[in-house]
């Protein structure tokens, strides 16, 4: 009897030392994934050097001399109801844009028209429909915005003329984020074309929206 109350008092008293322990370890595995969740989730923030910083004015001098492009590439879109994937063709200038939106087989489901005093887009019906600018065109027409008054310049890896609330850029001095307009752009594969270094990637991301454009040819750039 009396050996039993030793051991079953010596079993308590174990017990009361190993559950520390564990309740320890379950604590530290617990710290060590969230802190790993932690790097996942919030990259390193490299600061831009000094000279890549002058690199970067360079290229967005450069670049700003463009005026005027031809693109042909793959689009594809995706919001909370719906998706698009397909080919995509763009002729760019100042005064105008033509943009045709065809599907993954290569038939014609869409031609946006822009020019200084309307916008309007006609499917692959023949029917046409207007609006004061491209974003809500596309919207009421495909149930996704195209936005457009930005576009021109984030294809050419580059900011529209309307308040930056953040860019990045690599040692090269390339644009690879942007966060304009409320939305949030990347850039990569940049590619030399006629002297002027372009992106090949373009993912852009706004609240409603995730938009991707990769381009395979551009063409229309002067010199």
């Amino acid at each position: 009897m009396n050996a039993t109350v030793v051991f079953f008092s010596n079993f308590q008293s174990i017990s009361r030392l190993v559950r520390p322990i564990q309740l320890t370890r379950h604590f530290l595995a617990l710290s060590l994934v969230t802190l790993l969740a932690a790097c996942a989730s919030t990259p390193n923030q490299v600061p831009m050097s000094a000279d890549s910083t002058i690199r970067h004015q360079k290229q967005l001098q450069a670049n700003a001399a463009i005026q005027q492009f031809s693109l042909q590439g793959r689009i594809g879109v995706q919001t909370n109801s719906k998706g698009f994937s397909g080919g995509l063709k763009w002729h760019h200038s100042i005064a105008s844009d033509n943009i045709g939106l065809f599907s993954p087989l290569g038939s014609q489901i869409a031609q946006i028209t822009k020019s200084n005093d309307q916008i309007t887009l006609t499917d692959a019906n023949g029917k046409t429909a207007s609006a004061v600018d491209a974003e809500t065109l596309t919207y009421n027409t495909l149930g996704w915005s195209l936005p457009l008054s930005g576009l021109a310049d984030w294809s050419l890896g580059r900011p529209s003329s309307r308040p930056i609330q953040s860019s990045t850029w690599d040692e090269q001095g390339l644009l690879t984020t942007l966060h304009q307009d409320d939305w949030k752009i990347e850039f990569s594969n940049y590619a030399e074309f006629n002297g002027y270094w372009l992106p090949g990637k373009i993912f852009l991301k706004s609240d409603q929206v995730n938009l991707k454009l990769l381009v395979e040819n551009w063409d229309n750039i002067p010199h």
